[in-house]
């Protein structure tokens, strides 16, 4: 496996590098001239892009040994399957809040509440107190959540209602961090292999690197973003001033939020198509999340460099986002619904191989590796297709409210799903490396049926439906 893992990350760079070239050589650039040309927009997006980035490097830098940190602290896997639901469920319990934070606190000290959060979980991975690991869960929860929203809303924002800049330029800054975030992912994995294991510091090196980058990232939101917004004031300061108390403002948050919620809410039972593209982004990204979890006890008894293989995988989605530009452009014209539909297809031969090559007994860490790969291949195909869609069936002015529902089905599903492999573990004394894991991937596999009827049902109703379809350009959509 150690050859093995080396050998597939230089084969699947070389890929990344050759398909990048012919994505561009294929497809226009996506910024127009103008936006490029502007030196107001340029500047206002480095400032977005240099906190952003480095937010999204502490959380890479997590990925590769977080289920090694709890096994070298000698937790079972069934103990480590609750410390695993606490996060999903703490991003349940959290997406709420994350997005009612943003108007009662303010954007920007919303984004350095997650940057203290966030800098409180890695620091808890110092201890080998189970309670201790689990508030850190909790805590990883929260940033996650605020990850995902704030720094968003905070430039979209700025962008719109502060600098009056064209929203045609919006996709241009987020296309150009998805591109930056594959390689951070990547570089992530080196970086922790690194850490870890060439210089023998232990798996909860790389959470600690991860600190002093959040740091950073709550440095640049408190100065740069500070200058850009000229002692700002968060907007219930600026709505208390108007109304002459702090109980109204509370309130109007409040209002916002559940009215954000309630239309969302109505959007999604209103159209079928909406409800159909929620089913099939719970059932693609539960068992992405149950992935998550099972990835490392997979391969880890056969000794491969976990930051490697981490780095293979995140290529390997690369390669996916990569092969999606190329199927939408202009040259080939293929639908992002046809995309969607090919993803979801992978990730069910995927999980069926799993299956097999994990057979109690008889391991194949080899299969699975491959079977690893193809899961993040279609990952990388999914994600813009799904998008595209999103942002053609959902009106924008409802879109963070539907998100929310469908966020809510997706963490709990990961939750059962962990918590039936925690039960069937349990079941038979705690033992590692049972029949419980290829129980669950059969159960990912068949969730994944469920998913490519899903895709068939919604391209059957909107079969001529524009709305779903490309209108002469490339339907790129964003991933970050």
């Amino acid at each position: 496996m150690l050859v093995t893992a080396y050998f597939a990350i230089i084969c699947l760079l070389v890929l990344c590098v050759v398909l990048e070239l012919t994505a561009r050589r294929l497809t226009p650039p996506q910024s127009t001239p103008t936006a490029v040309a502007n030196p107001a927009f340029r500047r206002f997006q480095s400032i977005f892009l240099r906190a952003y980035l480095l937010a999204l490097w502490a959380d890479w830098l997590q990925g590769p040994y977080l289920y090694k940190l709890y096994r070298h602290y000698s937790f079972l896997e069934s103990q480590i399957a609750i410390l695993y639901v606490c996060g999903l469920a703490s991003c349940v319990l959290f997406a709420p809040i994350s997005g009612w934070l943003p108007q009662a606190l303010g954007r920007r000290r919303t984004c350095l509440l997650f940057c203290l959060s966030y800098s409180a979980c890695c620091l808890t991975k110092l201890s080998r107190d189970y309670f201790v690991l689990i508030v850190g869960r909790v805590l990883g929860g929260l940033s996650t959540s605020l990850l995902s929203t704030t720094f968003e809303s905070w430039y979209v924002h700025r962008h719109v209602d502060v600098h009056d800049f064209p929203k045609e330029w919006i996709p241009s800054t987020f296309t150009k961090a998805a591109t930056w975030n594959h390689g951070l992912a990547v570089g992530a994995g080196l970086v922790a292999n690194l850490l870890a294991e060439w210089l023998h510091l232990g798996p909860v090196a790389p959470f600690l690197l991860a600190v002093p980058c959040l740091m950073c990232c709550g440095w640049v939101v408190l100065t740069d973003w500070g200058k850009e917004e000229a002692d700002e004031t968060p907007e219930s300061d600026k709505q208390t001033l108007l109304l002459g108390t702090a109980g109204v403002t509370r309130l109007s948050a409040r209002a916002r939020f559940s009215r954000s919620v309630h239309d969302g809410l109505r959007c999604l039972l209103s159209d079928k198509r909406v409800m159909l593209l929620g089913g099939v982004q719970a059932l693609f990204e539960s068992v992405l999340y149950i992935f998550v979890f099972l990835w490392t006890p997979v391969l880890d008894p056969h000794g491969p460099p976990l930051g490697i293989v981490f780095s293979c995988l995140m290529a390997a989605s690369m390669a996916g986002s990569l092969l999606y530009r190329l199927a939408t452009s202009t040259r080939y014209r293929l639908q992002p619904g046809h995309v969607l539909c090919l993803a979801v297809l992978m990730a069910f031969f995927s999980f069926f191989m799993l299956t097999f090559s994990t057979a109690p007994g008889q391991p194949r860490p080899h299969e699975s590796f491959l079977a690893f790969l193809l899961l993040e291949l279609a990952s990388g195909l999914y994600f813009p297709a799904v998008s595209f869609l999103q942002g053609r069936v959902i009106p924008e002015e409802k879109r963070a409210g539907v998100l929310s529902w469908f966020r809510l089905p997706l963490h709990l599903l990961a939750c059962l799903g962990l918590l039936a492999l925690h039960g069937e573990i349990s079941g038979t004394g705690g033992g590692e490396g049972g029949t419980g894991t290829r129980h669950m991937f059969g159960g990912c596999a068949v969730m994944m049926l469920a998913a490519l009827m899903a895709v068939v049902s919604l391209f059957t109703l909107g079969r001529n439906d524009t709305d779903l379809k490309l209108e002469g350009t490339r339907g790129e959509g964003e991933m970050y």
